[in-house]
């Protein structure tokens, strides 16, 4: 069953007519969007950093887009605007907003009143009565408040998601909050852990951290869990995995898929920062941590993972490389291919997203590096991680060339060899005896 389905038998199961909806991923709504716009009373983009406006054309003017000052929100919803005659975009003074911003804690007043004088514009039913809290189709909700319906769709990476603003939004509003794998962030990053390159490139990485028998291995920045799934499946009960990130909401999403496979007694999950771990000195026998430093101060997180581990352990460091072009199997005219070959620049001040990753290694007491650029291949469409890279590149076309990259696409799809690669800098290193 694909998104919008899911959407429409959530909608159905909780008897919802025409429901207010936001989201910062517009993609998890695009198909439902379209395929059934009778069903959305207005829509909230709160700080997209990917955003493709045509699947919302029909429904224009019960868009409304918060952006940031600076930024990829900044520019998408800009951009978008033009293509949304009669969508409202309003900015949040001083707040650049990167895609893994906590928003919503961040401006939660701010938010809350746009959400809500917005809404008000336009008529939305109540639900029938229903249970606090429920799945169906594979999709989580939990209900808060009475009124008309408001669903919140995750975050990609919001370590406090939409919770600040519900007691507020409660008062108005029967707010709907989704969660589950096949939603948000966290479908994004199970589906990007399914790619066969992809897992080939973490294998590698695995392959050279090397856990012996009996070593605790950290993961910094788990996101859903996927990898240390992977990992625990791979190396077995005898090496422990201590699983941590920053965001209790991914901690949770990602401690309940563990629990699915059977794996709870394996992986141990822990909210901790990446700039300052809450481990003895040498105390793991290697970490690894994936597209994590480019939100930090990379090099205090290096320092850091260097710390915890002990004298010989072994440490991987995967990250985005936004030095090195992306490339799509499509015969795209230059102007058009110009844009589509640069990948989203996002990266945070002190963060890394590019080669410097090697030479920080190196300079934060690694040795015997083992640096190896690979290519992650993209193929299906149909999926959150696909979508969400390439509502970067149709966020920056016009119309005609939108048309023109729906025709070659078209055309791939069915040779069957529409795909895509992107680069990512990767390494590992030992900490000296």
């Amino acid at each position: 069953m694909d998104l919008p389905a899911r959407l429409l038998a959530l909608w159905d199961h909780l008897g919802l007519g025409a429901a207010h909806v936001a989201t910062q991923m517009p993609a998890d709504l695009a198909g439902f969007a379209h395929a059934y716009p009778a069903r959305i009373a207005s829509m909230v983009f709160c700080t997209p950093t990917r955003l493709d406006p045509a699947p919302f054309a029909a429904l224009a003017g019960r868009v409304l887009m918060i952006a940031g000052d600076g930024g990829l929100s900044a520019e998408v919803t800009a951009r978008a605007e033009r293509r949304l005659p009669g969508s409202e975009r309003v900015v949040l003074a001083g707040y650049e907003a990167p895609g893994w911003a906590d928003v919503v804690a961040d401006r939660t007043d701010e938010i809350a009143a746009h959400i809500e004088g917005f809404c008000k514009r336009a008529p939305a039913e109540p639900p029938r009565q229903l249970s606090p809290t429920g799945t169906h189709a594979g999709i989580t909700y939990s209900v808060e408040g009475r009124g008309p319906a408001l669903v919140l769709l995750p975050f990609f990476l919001a370590p406090s998601q939409w919770a600040p603003a519900i007691p507020r939004l409660a008062r108005q509003f029967t707010v709907i909050t989704l969660s589950g794998p096949h939603i948000g962030g966290v479908a994004a990053l199970e589906d990007r852990a399914r790619a066969p390159t992809y897992r080939a490139m973490v294998g590698t990485m695995f392959d050279l951290i090397a856990p012996v028998l009996g070593e605790t291995i950290l993961d910094v920045g788990c996101g859903s869990g996927a990898l240390d799934r992977m990992l625990a499946t791979r190396f077995g009960p005898g090496n422990p995995i201590i699983a941590t990130d920053v965001n209790p909401f991914l901690l949770r999403e990602a401690e309940q898929l563990a629990a699915a496979e059977g794996l709870a007694g394996t992986i141990s999950f822990r909210r901790a920062g990446v700039e300052s771990l809450p481990f003895p000195d040498d105390h793991f026998g290697c970490a690894f941590t994936v597209t994590v430093l480019e939100e930090c101060d990379a090099d205090r997180a290096l320092a850091e993972m260097r710390r915890v581990v002990r004298p010989g352990g072994r440490v991987g460091v995967i990250v985005r490389a936004i030095d090195l072009r992306q490339w799509w199997n499509l015969d795209l005219p230059s102007g058009l291919r110009e844009k589509a070959e640069i990948p989203p620049q996002s990266v945070a001040a002190r963060g890394v997203a590019d080669a410097s990753l090697y030479r920080r290694m190196r300079d934060a007491g690694f040795s015997d590096l083992t640096c190896f650029p690979a290519l992650v291949t993209l193929d299906r469409p149909e999926g959150p991680i696909w979508r969400y890279r390439e509502d970067h590149v149709l966020s920056l076309l016009s119309p005609t060339e939108t048309a023109a990259w729906a025709a070659l696409t078209d055309v791939a799809r069915r040779d069957g060899l529409l795909l895509t690669a992107h680069a990512m800098h990767c390494a590992v290193g030992v900490k000296a005896v």
